[in-house]
This record gives structure tokens, sequence and C-alpha cells, in this order.
């Protein structure tokens, strides 16, 4: 009788030291927004922070001068924000794309100088800025892993056209800057992941843009322009986006 009692207290106490535990599983079992993936379109707010900079290649005079010893490019950060369409394809495919998307982002280049024009505002090191105001059209294919409990994983890949309205190619003065083609096309690929809360859909992303164009409008006649030939955009952001 008494071992029978033992086993019914031992019972009891297993079975009150796995209620917490019960309790939690099925809060996590339960789906918020069963029915969001299922809907024909998703709209979404976006924004994010980018780190840009230019890939450039020396222009062949560039061994033929002494003023200029070196240039790089420098990395900056910026600011994105963006209108999102999201429209399913099956279960694991849609095509998403940005009708409104400006991209704000300051790149730079950094010369070494021979000879400084300082009575010019110019030192052994100087540095020249690039500021863009970028509208951009990305079209992407996204692939949607299956929902585990609220959450999901994606990668995409696709591409964009960009639009650069600070860029200064046609402009008669800023002898001295280096100009820029308002036009740029481009590759991009990235990963996310939907997190599913009651009343709305947060979704984290990581992305990075090749553009393909050449952007340089080169000057033969200018030290900063002459050196350089060809320039490319690169960029890294990380975006939230709530749907």
């Amino acid at each position: 009788m008494q071992h029978l009692l033992r086993r019914k207290i031992t019972s009891i106490i297993i079975a009150c030291s796995l209620l917490p535990f019960t309790g939690l599983s099925q809060l996590r079992s339960e789906l918020n927004q069963p029915d969001h993936d299922y809907k024909p379109y998703h709209f979404g707010i976006n924004l994010g922070f980018n780190k840009s900079h230019f890939s450039f290649t020396h222009h062949p005079s560039f061994m033929q001068q002494d003023s200029v010893l070196a240039i790089e490019s420098i990395n900056s950060t910026g600011l994105n924000l963006g209108w999102l369409v999201d429209i399913p394809l099956s279960d694991h495919f849609d095509v998403r794309t940005y009708p409104l998307d400006l991209t704000f982002s300051e790149k730079a280049f950094e010369y070494s100088l021979a000879y400084p024009d300082v009575p010019g505002g110019e030192s052994k090191l100087t540095i020249k800025k690039v500021q863009s105001i970028t509208m951009s059209l990305p079209v992407q294919i996204k692939f949607t892993s299956d929902r585990i409990d609220n959450m999901k994983v994606y990668t995409i890949a696709g591409v964009k056209f960009d639009y650069d309205l600070a860029a200064n190619a046609g402009k008669n003065n800023g002898d001295e800057l280096i100009k820029l083609n308002k036009f740029d096309y481009g590759i991009e690929g990235g990963i996310g992941f939907h997190l599913y809360f009651p009343y709305f859909v947060l979704t984290p992303e990581l992305k990075v843009s090749w553009g393909l164009a050449n952007l340089h409008s080169r000057n033969p006649l200018l030290k900063f322009s002459s050196n350089i030939d060809k320039i490319n955009s690169r960029m890294i952001s990380f975006s939230l986006t709530v749907e």
C-alpha cells in the first residue's frame, strides 16, 4: 500500500514538473497570422542602413605621372528607405519589388599627393567626397523555407536599375570633382527572416549589391579624374521591413 502511494506521489510530482514545459510548448506552437502567407500580395515599409564604396581601376596614365602617388576608396555609411510589394508565386517562390526605393549615401576617394595645392585646400592626403541620392527599381525572386512556428528563412536574388539624382556628370563647373553618370544597373543577393507577430510581420534582411555599369565620366585633363578608369558601385545593407 505504501509502495503504491509512493508511486502515485512520484507521478504527481513528475506531472507538476512537466506542466510548465507543456505550457511553453503550446505557446511556441501557437501560430500568429496563420493566413498571412496565403494573401495574394503583401506590402511593407523598409528602413535600413548601408555601407558603400566604389570599386575602381586605375587608368594606364596613372603609371606615367608623379603627382598622385596612391588612390584609395573609402567606405561610408548611409540610409535606405523603401516601400515593398511582394507577390507570392507558389508556396516557396515570390517575386518582389520596391516601387519607391531611396538610398542616401556618401562615397569618397582618398588621394596621396606628391605636390598638393595647399592654397587651394589640398594636403598630402586629400579626400574627394561623392554624395548620392539614388532612386532604385529592383526586381527580385525570393525563395522561402517552410514556416517553422512563427519564423521563416528566405534568400533573394535579382537585378536593379538605379538613377542618381545627385550625379554631377552634366555639370559645367566643379572641375576638381569626380564626375559620375546618373544611370547604373547591377545584381544583388541576400538572406532574411520573417518573424510573425500577432499584428505584423518583422523582416530583418542582409543584402549585397554589385553595380555593373561604369559610372565614371572621365576627364583626362583633371588629376582627380584622369588617373581613374572605371568606377563601379558596391553596397552592403541591413534593413528592417514591417508588413
